[in-house]
């Protein structure tokens, strides 16, 4: 059976596939590029406490799942609205700590004070679990690049979304952990910002997620649109 002139046959229609695959794919890897950024950095929150005193030194803290950041920064009068010590771009004297449930024997006693160490674990945890879900992920792909290997796409796209998934969840707790801080009565801290690392979180959540569905809609056996296209498929008659 021939299909009528003008009907796009099958193959034709397939020759985009790994075409969109590899779009697809280019895409996928900024998000999993900043996946990692925002996981290996120390800039998904910013501290600042109360300054009284100008012309002095003050404290301000930057951190991100694993370590915490102390910046001593040098404080000339601000303006009526600004209360708090930074930027914490200015110059200064910096000291970073890797968390001391991470790390028994550092000490990060000011974070200890102001936060719950449930969070920060909580939030290292699922990061983790979104990384291992990229690396799967593009294991997959990769290799269903040779021989063919179409099925592995299905999966590879899941894994992609559970990715997306675990990092947004690790970015709600870590905002949690944040709010907590600033509402205790314990800490010294008045004013918070989230930075740049937890903005390359937020970016890759949509990226993996979305782009982790397209590549589900690729890997899909495309429905018949024409009539013809089912005739083709058909067993040829003896």
């Amino acid at each position: 059976r021939q299909a009528p002139p003008g009907a796009p046959t099958r193959s034709r229609m397939d020759e985009s596939k790994p075409l969109k695959v590899r779009l697809t794919f280019s895409v996928i890897l900024v998000g999993v590029s900043l996946l990692f950024a925002a996981v290996v950095t120390d800039h998904w929150a910013v501290l600042s406490p109360k300054v009284e005193e100008y012309n002095a030194t003050c404290e301000a803290a930057h951190f991100g799942l694993w370590r915490l950041c102390i910046k001593r920064i040098f404080m000339q009068e601000q303006g009526p609205k600004e209360k708090g010590c930074g930027p914490i771009s200015l110059p200064g004297e910096h000291n970073c700590s890797y968390f001391k449930h991470f790390t028994p024997g550092q000490s990060s006693e000011i974070f200890e004070v102001t936060t719950q160490k449930e969070y920060s674990i909580s939030a290292a945890a699922i990061a983790i679990f979104s990384v291992g879900f990229a690396i799967i992920g593009t294991i997959c792909v990769l290799l269903s690049f040779r021989r063919k290997r179409d099925y592995l796409l299905k999966p590879a796209s899941m894994f992609y979304t559970f990715a997306g998934l675990c990092i947004i969840i690790s970015v709600e707790v870590m905002r949690q952990s944040v709010k907590r801080m600033i509402d205790s009565k314990e800490t010294a801290w008045i004013e918070y910002s989230y930075s740049w690392s937890f903005a390359c979180a937020c970016s890759s959540f949509v990226l993996l997620f979305l782009c982790g569905l397209g590549l589900l809609l690729i890997a899909l056996p495309r429905f018949p649109q024409n009539p013809w296209e089912t005739c083709m498929d058909a067993e040829p008659e003896h």
